[in-house]
């Protein structure tokens, strides 16, 4: 019996979207729900991962063309062509909600399609978003923060720190969180062991040495929510051996693990038409669920509350509190889809100056957003978000601590102290 779907956020993006376009590809890494949420919108479905259905487009890509609208094809990247003859239907026939594509990789370097740019667009799914697994009902929107008009700040969260590290534990993959917890870290270490065995392979990388892989993408987990120079990551990945993998090899596997998503790093934020200047243009590291980064360091819930996991690229702050910003960032990059806006982080290159998260839509309103392993939150903790207010004047929407407390309210000062659970869309 299947399970019944449960709505994402970004079904009320496709909600309104996807009526007025021809066609749009969902992508992001294998199990985050893409098939779940576009084949509730298809008439006709095509999955590329069944050979028989592979080879039957394979031998007549107008089976696609000429199917009922709308037509969904899963993970369409398994063959290229797909791509381009659905951008011709669509220039033959410019009907609105035509074609659903799902990607869980991009294509491979050297792969001739065309963008598309016009005809299909593409839009980036994540794992379960805080606010989508349940837990309780957010007061908090993202959308109304960048309105700049500071709504009222309140709500109550029971979640404490160790809830907050079953979460991350449990994944925000849809067909993982909710199993067993043996069942669940079984299927974590499987969801691993297919990257490096299979899913760089099928997708066009030769993998050589799939332990050396293993360590390089366990270090890289380690150095989550940091911007730790990749030949720090590699020393952490190479301790105590002479035969390190060569840099070229190291920039394949990051190349390689961001075309499947598996690396999801925030890029620095460059502010348009802002005072701001000398900022750091290095992006943060996080995996595309810090589920991942648990796996590969074999970390456990109890452990993260002990304090347990090496951070690399950090001199300060525990690895529970960094995979907490994973987890907050995972949540506000949702949020963020939903509200037309793009998500980076701010530091000054001389590292005085440092803001978690900065969120901005096309109205160039800022939410500033400093994560914070706790329940409380003094001067010290606002003070570069404050600062922030006073370089951007009227630009800046609002300003937000996360935390793991009990209360959400708004401070003398106007940050706004949000508890995770409280934060929707």
């Amino acid at each position: 019996m299947s399970m019944k779907y449960q709505r994402r956020v970004i079904d009320t993006v496709l909600d309104e979207l996807f009526p007025g376009l021809p066609a749009i590809a969902l992508e992001g890494a294998k199990g985050v729900g893409k098939t779940a949420t576009a084949s509730q919108r298809a008439s006709s479905v095509f999955s590329l991962d069944d050979p028989l259905q592979f080879e039957a487009v394979q031998a007549n890509l107008d089976l696609i063309a000429n199917a009922k609208p709308p037509v969904f094809v899963d993970e369409w990247q398994l063959l290229p062509p797909v791509w381009d003859r659905v951008r011709r239907a669509v220039d033959d026939t410019p009907d609105d909600a035509q074609f659903l594509l799902a990607g869980s990789a991009q294509v491979a370097p050297g792969t001739r399609i065309h963008s598309g740019a016009g005809r299909i667009v593409r839009m980036v799914m994540r794992p379960l978003a805080v606010s989508e697994r349940g837990l309780i009902n957010p007061t908090v929107s993202l959308h109304e923060l960048l309105a700049g008009t500071r709504p009222a700040i309140g709500g109550a969260s029971p979640l404490t720190v160790a809830d907050y590290a079953d979460e991350i534990v449990r994944s925000g993959f849809p067909g993982i969180r909710d199993r067993p917890e043996r069942q669940r870290r079984m299927q974590i270490d499987s969801y691993v062991d297919r990257i490096v065995d299979r899913e760089l392979r099928d997708n066009a990388m030769l993998v050589r040495r799939p332990r050396a892989l293993r360590a390089w993408l366990a270090a890289y987990g380690a150095a989550t929510a940091t911007d730790a120079a990749y030949s720090r990551i590699l020393d952490a990945a190479t301790a105590g051996e002479d035969d390190k993998p060569a840099r070229q090899t190291v920039d394949t596997y990051r190349e390689h693990l961001q075309r499947i998503f598996i690396l999801d790093p925030v890029p620095a934020w460059t502010p348009t038409f802002a005072p701001l200047r000398r900022l750091t243009k290095t992006p943060k590291h996080h995996l595309v669920d810090p589920a991942i980064a648990a796996s590969l360091a074999g970390v456990d819930k109890e452990a993260l509350v002990r304090g347990a996991g090496t951070r690399v690229g950090a001199s300060t702050g525990t690895w529970l509190g960094a995979l907490f910003e994973s987890l907050v960032t995972q949540s506000v990059r949702v949020y963020a889809t939903a509200a037309d806006a793009e998500v980076g982080h701010l530091r000054s290159a001389d590292t005085s100056r440092e803001v978690d998260l900065i969120v901005e839509n096309r109205a160039q309103r800022v939410v500033g957003i400093e994560v914070k392993l706790a329940g409380t939150v003094i001067d010290h903790d606002v003070r570069h978000l404050n600062w922030l207010g006073d370089e951007l004047g009227d630009r800046l929407a609002d300003k937000v601590v996360i935390t793991t407390g009990p209360h959400a309210y708004r401070r003398p000062d106007g940050v706004a102290v949000v508890p995770l659970a409280l934060l929707g869309p």
